[in-house]
């Protein structure tokens, strides 16, 4: 039996109630996180909270709890539930209010939390994935990890429906990230990324991949580039929570390089590996 965390209670999955007055059903007027858990710890939680918190103050939704007892609550939920390997879900809406676009004087945030079992896509990070390039139609503050998601569906339904695992976007030529993810290249023995400004999201497996790679000695170009460039990479990859450090072998119907995950790609999977608690 699943249980989640809502409104400072554990509950079976069965017992939610979710109001219909709850305005991230109404507006998608809400944030969110997602912690990976490996060895039954939550992974880099720090950066997942720094990250909430400016999530929380860029749509003005003040948190009901403290980092610490955050902390605290997430920890007995992934006890509660007995899991070693998989992901925590976090979500906090400004609160339930009769539909009004302007924000309610009463009333509190709705905070749920719940677990699910996943293993690490091995199989996949050794092959690498198909994308394809689509238009970022999404809102500007793409920074800010709100419930407002129908653009990145659409963007992923797109990708499948076109015979490929994920999209690629791209603002006027210029690449930012995936449907869910980051994305990087490899070029001329640089690793060029999107800057993390009001464009994309800064993700957190992001972050550890740059760390990774500043250690390594392997050269970094925080900047936007070109689909030309994509097309012309030696290597492109990935970076998310579910998928850790995802290769990409085929863009378009093109494949990058010779097709299969190149050495950079392959240095940093083995990096982020040996982060990982047992």
């Amino acid at each position: 039996m699943s249980i989640y965390w809502y409104q400072n209670q554990f509950l079976p999955k069965e017992e939610i109630r979710v109001s219909p007055d709850d305005r991230g059903y109404f507006f998608g007027d809400g944030i969110y996180e997602m912690f990976r858990i490996y060895g039954g710890q939550l992974y880099e939680a720090e950066l997942h909270y720094e990250r909430l918190q400016k999530s929380a103050a860029g749509v003005r939704i003040p948190l009901p709890y403290s980092v610490d007892e955050l902390h605290m609550r997430l920890n007995e939920l992934v006890e509660r539930n007995s899991l070693t390997e998989g992901t925590l879900y976090i979500q906090i809406t400004r609160g339930i209010a009769p539909r009004n676009h302007l924000f309610p004087k009463e009333g509190s945030p709705v905070v749920m939390a719940h677990c699910n079992p996943m293993k690490r896509p091995v199989t996949q990070m050794e092959t690498g994935v198909r994308a394809v390039t689509a238009e970022d139609i999404r809102w500007r503050h793409c920074d800010y990890k709100t419930l407002n998601l129908l653009a990145n569906v659409l963007a992923k339904q797109e990708a499948v429906d076109r015979g490929a695992d994920d999209a690629i976007l791209h603002r006027d030529g210029l690449v930012t990230e995936c449907s869910a993810s980051n994305v990087m290249i490899v070029l001329s023995g640089r690793l060029i990324t999107h800057p993390a400004d009001k464009r994309i999201l800064h993700g957190v497996t992001r972050a550890v991949v740059l760390r990774l790679a500043a250690a390594s000695e392997i050269p970094v170009e925080e900047r936007p580039f070109t689909l030309s460039e994509l097309r012309d990479a030696d290597e492109v990859f990935q970076t998310g929570t579910t998928i850790e450090v995802m290769p990409i072998v085929n863009v378009d119907g093109h494949p990058i390089g010779d097709g299969s995950p190149g050495p950079v790609t392959r240095r940093l999977q083995r990096d982020f590996e040996s982060t990982l608690p047992s």
